[in-house]
């Protein structure tokens, strides 16, 4: 892509995903994702209603009237984000991509965290880990992040989520907040689900397109797997065919469901065509009450 091409696409992101950090998420973040504790921040007079075990005896003893411990919450997280780069991606058949929407999910995410105060990092993954972006705070990194998710092309085309999850693991040493988004398009994954979950505290974002789970009647479509390259005809005008299939899709999202239930993973589906504010917000708002 032209430089100036990805600069414009940048911008655009930015300004759409920094205004809904601001003024949508940033709240819901905040109480969703807690600090490490309570930390030391400074003292000053005590007032009526002021819990006595907060008292500073010694700075009390010095100034020869009563002072009190003021305590605020170590805010700092490290947020890593674990996307889902491979060909399944380059789908969608209304407004997006499935892979626009990934790029705009790790922008608001990226932008909500550094207004935390937070780190946020970043790993690209197919059928292995295509790259690391290490943590870190400040806009331009920010923005380094959403260059990556416009303008890299991986060198694999197949999904293993294992993969990713145990590069989580083995890599970020310190508990961390990790969205994993991605289509799920994967099978075994259970294991290194539960263990990277053990470690971290793991988010699972899952990206849709409405035809995946439903076919339209079209006829005869001639159909092509991006990770595989296998080709097959479709005969979409069988009401049988396109029955069958919706059952498969809700027989896999019912198994979904149950992997990220077992591994104790929050998660929420977002399709393409529709707008992912109200997901992230209640699930953002989920997990605030549940904390």
């Amino acid at each position: 892509m032209e430089t100036t091409e990805l600069l414009r696409k940048v911008r655009k992101i930015e300004i759409k995903t920094r205004g809904l950090s601001s003024h949508i998420f940033s709240g819901e973040y905040h109480s969703a994702f807690k600090g490490r504790g309570m930390a030391f921040s400074e003292v000053r007079e005590y007032m009526p209603g002021d819990d006595i075990r907060s008292i500073d005896w010694n700075v009390t003893a010095r100034f020869g009237h009563p002072f009190v411990k003021i305590f605020e919450e170590e805010r700092e997280l490290t947020v890593m984000l674990l996307v889902d780069v491979s060909a399944s991606g380059d789908f969608g058949t209304k407004t997006q991509f499935k892979k626009d929407l990934l790029t705009e999910l790790c922008a608001v995410l990226s932008f909500s965290a550094i207004q935390n105060n937070d780190k946020i990092g970043l790993i690209f993954f197919s059928d292995k880990i295509e790259k690391f972006i290490p943590p870190k705070k400040g806009k331009s990194h920010i923005l380094r992040i959403i260059r990556e998710l416009i303008n890299f092309e991986p060198v694999h085309t197949g999904t293993n989520i294992s993969e990713g999850l145990r590069y989580v693991v083995n890599v970020i040493k310190k508990k961390s907040i990790c969205f994993v988004i991605s289509d799920f398009m994967d099978q075994s994954f259970d294991d290194a689900l539960k263990l990277a979950n053990k470690k971290h505290d793991v988010v699972a974002l899952r990206i849709y397109d409405q035809h995946e789970k439903e076919l339209p009647d079209i006829g005869l479509v001639h159909l092509r797997d991006p990770e595989t390259g296998k080709m097959l005809y479709v005969d979409t005008h069988s009401e049988n065919f396109r029955l069958a299939y919706k059952k498969e899709w809700l027989r896999r999202e019912k198994q979904l469901s149950d992997t990220f239930a077992r591994s104790g993973v929050d998660h929420c589906s977002i399709r393409t065509d529709q707008s992912y504010v109200q997901p992230l917000m209640t699930l953002f708002k989920k997990r605030g009450t549940r904390a």
